[in-house]
């Protein structure tokens, strides 16, 4: 299991994807007006920001961790007793995920997408 990408939510994507772009990130995703994602300067993280029409001061981060073996890994924790309240499911960004929360209510994803994490079919093209 590798940490992946941190999902932070946006009331003004535009706005945001113009400060993340001026840190120095590279844009990957561009899906006005709801979503944008980013890779790092340096490694192979992303951060990803999401339309959230709710205070995103009252919306939790999303951190993701890339696995593998998704759905093996999820029947194994199964078996410890951590619950999820998303068995793993293919999605339409072509990723497989499977979504729980830990003690804190923190929002956690575990996910696989392989080649689709940095370079899905809609990826920018430089």
């Amino acid at each position: 299991m590798r940490l992946n990408q941190v999902t932070l939510p946006s009331r003004d994507i535009a706005r945001a994807k113009a400060f993340y772009l001026t840190l120095g990130l590279k844009l990957v995703v561009d899906a006005p007006p709801h979503y944008v994602r980013f890779a790092l300067p340096e490694g192979d993280s992303t951060l990803s920001l999401h339309l959230c029409e709710e205070d995103p001061n009252n919306a939790w981060p999303m951190v993701y961790f890339e696995c593998d073996d998704l759905d093996a890994r999820v029947s194994a924790l199964k078996a410890k007793g951590i619950q999820f309240h998303l068995d793993p499911t293919d999605q339409e960004w072509l990723w497989r995920e499977a979504r729980l929360r830990d003690p804190d209510g923190n929002a956690l994803c575990l996910f696989r997408a392989g080649e689709n994490r940095l370079n899905p079919p809609w990826a920018v093209k430089e």
